[in-house]
């Protein structure tokens, strides 16, 4: 019996640690109103320009005109959530509320400031 309850307490700790979230990022606040310079474009240079920048990888994504362009042609986003290949970036997925602000910029009709 004892041991019973050493595996059921041990299944119940490894349950809460796999919901917990990897930052606090994912539970942040909705961005309503993302603009490129404020949201998206310190994404870019923490997150793609190592790779995506000056002509080393396509698409390029250091400018606003760049990033609008490769998220207008699906190139971005596709990468981001993995539904075209594989996921970028290499580091690893970004947080799910970044994609989603990302998301919610193009959907605005991509604001720049």
């Amino acid at each position: 019996m004892k041991n019973l309850n050493i595996v059921l307490l041990s299944i119940c700790g490894l349950f809460l640690v796999s919901c917990e979230s990897n930052t606090t990022q994912d539970i942040s606040a909705v961005i309503t109103n993302p603009t490129y310079t404020s949201h998206v474009a310190p994404v870019m240079s923490a997150k793609c320009t190592s790779c995506h920048a000056g002509g080393n990888q396509y698409p390029n994504l250091e400018t606003y005109a760049e990033v609008k362009e490769a998220t207008q042609n699906g190139d971005l986003l596709c990468r981001l959530d993995a539904s075209c290949g594989r996921i970028m970036p290499q580091s690893g997925a970004l947080p799910t509320a970044t994609i989603n602000m990302i998301n919610n910029w193009a959907n605005t009709n991509f604001p720049e400031n």
